[in-house]
């Protein structure tokens, strides 16, 4: 429930107090597997702290990306500490194409990141490997997010980059082992891939206000498959898209 509010809220700073608490529903559309041409949609309910801009330490940044800022350098612009967040995993049943292949289990994530804000522009630089699950490997992202002012009651924040995995990343979510070419019921060809750069990135996240309490969550990301994770047997469409659309309530637990 946490990770949808990742995903649909986008890139809201919380307090360490935690005592407003935003609770509602989320829509979302993904590819059914990294590289597919269809689309699944699910709803999930959504609960999670309330933004505050007074005290950022655990920021959401995606569904495998909860941040917990723990050095904060004050005033020098620098921040890192670890992360967590969840990695989907892939059914064979997702295509044609995957039959006989065998099913990719998710599982945990953990890991870590490190940026340096200059104003509302910040660089940044993240690792994450799943731990539970199929041993999957792991994953950086270089990229850059900026924080764009909208009227007085709102803001957006975007972030581009590119994404780089290990061999064992890209062996098991695009790789054809021999064992499943001689599974494959689309005859897919033997495919080694060794670690690299797998995409490019854009994501956009807003949190609009409708009142005192209620607020309209909107999120949207494009990536586009890069090299060998490209040309891989198993993708259907080198370009994916992602987005998310919600409504929240916010209460307070206070006293």
């Amino acid at each position: 429930m946490l990770a949808s509010s990742a995903l649909a809220g986008g890139f809201d700073e919380l307090g360490a107090g935690w005592t407003d608490i935003e609770a509602g529903g989320m829509v979302f559309v993904r590819p059914k597997y990294e590289g597919a041409k269809d689309y699944e949609v699910f709803a999930v309910p959504s609960i999670a702290p309330s933004g505050n801009s007074e005290s950022r330490r655990v920021r959401f940044r995606g569904i495998d990306d909860l941040r917990f800022n723990l050095l904060d350098h004050y005033g020098s612009g620098f921040e890192a500490g670890p992360l967590i967040g969840y990695r989907f995993g892939r059914d064979e049943d997702d295509a044609d194409r995957l039959e006989g292949l065998g099913d990719v289990d998710g599982g945990l994530i953990v890991g870590g990141y490190a940026g340096y804000r200059f104003g509302v522009v910040m660089p940044y630089v993240s690792y994450h490997h799943q731990v539970t699950g199929d041993d999957t490997g792991g994953i950086a992202r270089l990229g850059i997010e900026t924080r764009l002012p909208v009227g007085d009651r709102f803001d957006v924040v975007a972030v581009a980059g590119t994404t780089w995995a290990d061999g064992d990343y890209m062996q098991s979510y695009f790789g054809v082992t021999q064992t499943q070419n001689a599974n494959s019921a689309a005859n897919l060809s033997v495919y080694d891939i060794d670690s690299g750069f797998k995409d490019v990135f854009l994501g956009v996240a807003a949190s609009v206000p409708l009142g005192d309490r209620w607020s309209l969550k909107l999120a949207g990301r494009y990536a586009h498959l890069l090299g060998d994770a490209a040309d891989s047997p198993i993708v259907e469409a080198e370009s994916q898209w992602s987005g998310g659309v919600g409504l929240t309530y916010r209460f307070s637990t206070g006293r």
